[in-house]
């Protein structure tokens, strides 16, 4: 998942890694962004969460039982 820079001898310790939206190599430290490159890559994730391509296999989930269908006492707020 990261990689050291190979400028790391002359820099640092300078951790490297790569965006999960575009793939671009970006630093780790003082990136407000991390692990995205850029709030673009930030907000494309986002969007991807929100529009449920990201899954996980499975059998489907029942759907729970509607409310016309439950028989518990109802609170008429007496």
């Amino acid at each position: 998942m990261w990689r050291r820079d190979p400028r790391a001898a002359r820099l640092g310790s300078v951790r490297r890694v790569r965006c999960p939206t575009c793939r671009r190599e970006v630093d780790w430290e003082g990136n407000p962004c991390r692990p995205f490159c850029s709030e673009r890559c930030r907000i494309l994730d986002l969007a991807a969460w929100a529009d449920e391509r990201y899954r996980i296999p499975g059998e489907p989930v029942p759907a729970e039982p509607t409310a016309a269908g439950d028989d518990s006492p109802k609170n008429d707020g007496r």
